[in-house]
């Protein structure tokens, strides 16, 4: 029998690029070939994002083109925008399965019974019988049990890989559909953490990136980081994000006594303006979100701080603007993530009043965007003369590339292969696409 393909196409955060990675493993447990995601495949799988009304879109997209390419094709759908709009998912005619947020590591026997059923009715076996949607959706009050994935220990490359300890959200931000998508906070159990962890480093991997769709939630992020240090091997430890709704600059103080842990924080500011962050329901202002900067800035002053930035959010004026990129020129981010306000249905924000028009939208992303790309080159180039450990990853173009301990992409001109290796330089040269380091 010709073995069967599966192809994934995944929208939005490391936690579905990590629950992407558990599917292919289930999948391949059972025989299937994993390929491209424009590749010919007899399922096709679109993990899904509803951040924004963009990756709805591409979501839908991706399921029409997908079925195009084969008319014969089981179609699944899961991630966030299943759990959010159903409804809107049922009526695309092309799509064939539907799990929520507490079912997707149940897709291969959902697809095997549909491809099943299929080749029955192809044989006569099932005349009559109609292909009805799979339909696996609970309800938020339903979602308060962490679904382990089985072991996920081989993820795309062989450096770094995404270590899931949280699952949920209950903090609510008025733009926000998460906590309806993901459910409650779960945290997952610590063992679970840690033997996925030493499978990990076995395998050959230097660094873990713990995350979650709200990190700092977590049951006990300090004593994780604390077991994740007298764990053996040469490896390091990297937070994907950290939100300053949860988190205060003592917290923060605990978490950096870690020996592991990389000098890089994603802290997510959303806006630098305190009436707009009120409007937003983020539950700090600037002075909070400062003071947890320099309490990492005290540690190192090269530490990189990264963040997520909401332009156009609704009623923001040109005065609350400026006062976003004041903050910005005030925290030096190492990297800025820019995102226009989108609209999600049933949020507090998508009935607020002055909602921003999009060519305001526009213009403000544009100088939030160039500002970023500004204070990303000094930040590089405050590497200058220093010495760094990174950790190679690719090569390209005669050049190693790869990403020091506080996340600055890094290229080397090497004839050595260094491949998944921690190599120690001195920075020669630096600009807004990163730093050359010289052994």
């Amino acid at each position: 029998m010709e073995q069967r393909r599966v192809a994934f196409h995944t929208l939005g955060c490391r936690v579905n690029q990590y629950e992407t990675e558990a599917m292919k493993h289930l999948f391949e447990a059972r025989g299937y070939q994993i390929v491209g995601e424009t590749d010919p495949a007899d399922v096709y799988v679109v993990n899904t994002c509803t951040v924004t009304g963009l990756a709805d879109r591409k979501s839908r997209q991706y399921i029409r083109r997908m079925k195009k390419a084969n008319q014969d094709a089981v179609i699944a759908a899961t991630g966030c925008y299943v759990q959010t709009e159903p409804e809107t998912l049922r009526q695309i005619e092309e799509l064939d399965i539907l799990l929520g947020t507490n079912h997707k590591y149940e897709i291969v026997d959902v697809v095997e019974e549909r491809l099943a059923r299929r080749a029955g009715r192809a044989g006569g076996a099932a005349a009559g019988e109609t292909d009805e949607k799979v339909v696996r959706i609970d309800a938020r009050q339903y979602l308060n049990e962490f679904v382990e994935a089985g072991k996920v220990t081989a993820p795309d490359g062989k450096t770094r890989a995404n270590v899931k300890i949280e699952e949920g959200c209950d903090r609510y931000c008025t733009y926000c559909q998460i906590p309806t998508a993901r459910g409650p906070v779960r945290s997952r159990k610590r063992e679970n953490i840690l033997r996925e962890s030493r499978d990990l480093i076995d395998a050959g991997f230097k660094e873990l990136i713990l995350t979650g769709i709200n990190t700092a939630l977590y049951e006990d992020l300090p004593g994780l980081l604390s077991d994740l240090d007298r764990m053996e091997g040469d490896f390091r430890v990297r937070l994907a994000s950290l939100e300053p709704t949860v988190v205060d600059a003592p917290f923060v103080a605990r978490l950096i006594e870690s020996e592991r842990l990389c000098h890089h924080l994603h802290l997510s500011l959303q806006s630098g303006s305190d009436t707009v962050l009120k409007r937003m329901g983020r539950r700090y202002g600037r002075k909070e979100y400062l003071e947890i900067v320099k309490v990492l800035r005290d540690i190192d002053p090269l530490f990189n701080i990264t963040t997520d930035i909401i332009v156009g959010f609704p009623g923001e004026t040109e005065e609350e603007f400026e006062e976003t990129l004041s903050l910005a020129e005030k925290v030096a981010f190492g990297k800025i993530h820019v995102f226009k306000y989108s609209r999600r249905p049933g949020t507090k924000a998508a009935v607020m009043p002055d909602q921003v028009p999009e060519p305001v939208k526009k213009e403000r992303s544009a100088r939030l965007q160039a500002l970023g790309d500004r204070l990303m080159a000094d930040y590089h180039r405050l590497h200058l003369g220093t010495e760094q450990r990174v950790l190679v990853e690719e090569q390209g173009n005669g050049l190693w590339t790869g990403y020091t301990n506080d996340y600055t992409k890094a290229f080397i001109r090497s004839d050595e292969d260094l491949h998944d290796q921690f190599v120690t330089g001195s920075v020669v040269d630096a600009d807004e696409s990163g730093i050359i380091v010289i052994r």
